[in-house]
């Protein structure tokens, strides 16, 4: 395996892990923004607020992606599984 081999697969590997991830980490921290602004408003200071509504929103967000996520791991999947035999041979 020639060293561009590898770091086009790392790239590929880290742009897929943070296309998979990015709706999931932006609806934590739109959600965790919301309420520490509702709770800065409402002087209500417990840590413990925030983790419900994260988490609903989280799974609401995770029902709603998981298709096109299983989607987009199935064809980078299958790209690397293709690109086996051209790794084996040298070229």
């Amino acid at each position: 395996m020639q060293h561009e081999q590898t770091i086009e697969f790392g790239q590929q590997a880290l742009m897929t892990t943070l296309t998979l991830v990015g709706p999931i980490l932006i609806v934590a921290i739109l959600i965790g923004l919301l309420v520490g602004v509702v709770q800065a408003m409402t002087q209500v200071q417990d840590q413990t607020i925030s983790y419900i509504p994260k988490l609903i929103c989280i799974l609401i967000a995770l029902c709603y992606c998981l298709p096109w996520m299983f989607e987009r791991l199935t064809s980078f999947t299958g790209d690397v599984f293709h690109s086996i035999p051209s790794i084996i041979s040298g070229g």
